[in-house]
């Protein structure tokens, strides 16, 4: 477990250093969405009749840029998550997993931290709803899958670390 943490410590301060530039920089890399259409925009955080598209972005500060997602029942969902940061996917990697109701978070995300050659994703896991691939800077993954019952779930990165402040709700309603 020492060596975990050491091992977080070092990645997340070498993630830092690389992370010092000026304002500009941050600009890009923080919350703001990539522009492809306007439809994509708008209806990231809301659902439609046909599909929920939702579009997340995530960075190289360990910030996704919406903590809400919300669907209906039975809806289909398109999610796609964008990386726009720079860091490679072993230093600064990101995904997107939707949790079953009552599953604890953080045990999950302890369960996921040592499953590296699966990509810190726990093997034959019943906890899931969905999750996205893990990418790294600059890339970009979608999935789709059909929304729950009506209530409230937890999605995170499943990334060792990320778990603290990549973290968020999704609302089937």
């Amino acid at each position: 477990m020492k060596i975990m943490k050491i091992k977080f410590l070092t990645i997340l301060l070498a993630s830092l250093m690389f992370n010092c530039g000026g304002k500009e920089e941050k600009k890009k890399e923080g919350f703001s969405y990539e522009k492809t259409s306007t439809s994509e925009t708008t209806s990231t955080n809301k659902p439609s009749d046909d599909v929920a598209n939702i579009v997340i972005t995530s960075n190289d500060l360990m910030q996704f840029n919406i903590k809400e997602i919300k669907a209906k029942a039975g809806q289909k969902v398109k999610l796609t998550l964008r990386h726009v940061g720079k860091l490679d996917i072993n230093v600064m990697g990101h995904n997107v997993v939707i949790l079953k109701q009552g599953v604890n978070l953080t045990e999950f995300a302890a369960k996921a931290a040592v499953e590296r050659d699966n990509k810190y994703i726990p093997k034959d896991s019943e906890d899931i709803i969905a999750h996205t691939d893990m990418i790294g800077g600059g890339q970009v993954t979608t999935i789709e899958f059909d929304a729950p019952e009506a209530g409230t779930y937890d999605f995170l990165c499943s990334f060792p670390g990320h778990s603290g402040l990549m973290q968020g709700k999704f609302i089937v309603e």
